[in-house]
């Protein structure tokens, strides 16, 4: 059950996917929190401004790998704009974090890039979180919010 607290984390999620737009990348933001709430570490997408595979969800996963020990990864939650993509997705295992709360599923981008008629331009299959890593808890997408993310996603494939 996603809450207000989640809300808050959320918002500040599609806040870095708009910081990442208007930097010329995709619209793609994530934050990292630790078991009491606290924010510990966010980023955006940088995959064209720095190198493909800088996604937010893999920055957050290697700075916790990096910075906190075992026990605190397993109880630290990641907020993010977008589903992880399975690169993401298996980060996320790797680092040992635990929840995901995703505002729009990867389905739901699907659908976006051909109702825009966007070239999807990924060398992978798309999967869920859970068909990468089954054992991560998982919420998402964030009705009403999400339509805010598909906004931004128009905007980057449909410039005027």
């Amino acid at each position: 059950m996603i809450t207000d607290k989640d809300m808050i984390h959320l918002r500040r999620c599609v806040d870095l996917a708009r910081e990442a737009l208007a930097a010329g990348d995709e619209p793609f933001g994530s934050v990292l929190v630790d078991a009491e709430g606290k924010v510990l570490r966010e980023d955006r997408n940088r995959a064209n401004t720095v190198d493909a595979t800088y996604h937010p969800e893999i920055a957050v996963a290697k700075w916790a790998a990096q910075n906190m020990t075992a026990d605190a990864r397993a109880k630290a939650v990641v907020y993010t704009s977008g589903e992880h993509c399975a690169m993401c997705s298996a980060a996320h295992a790797w680092a040992g974090l635990d929840r995901i709360v995703y505002v729009s599923s990867s389905t739901q981008l699907g659908e976006w890039m051909e109702e825009f008629g966007a070239n999807s331009s990924s060398p992978i299959n798309t999967l869920s979180i859970q068909q990468v890593a089954p054992g991560i808890p998982v919420e998402g997408p964030v009705a009403g919010l999400d339509k805010v993310v598909k906004a931004l996603h128009q905007r980057a494939h449909q410039p005027d």
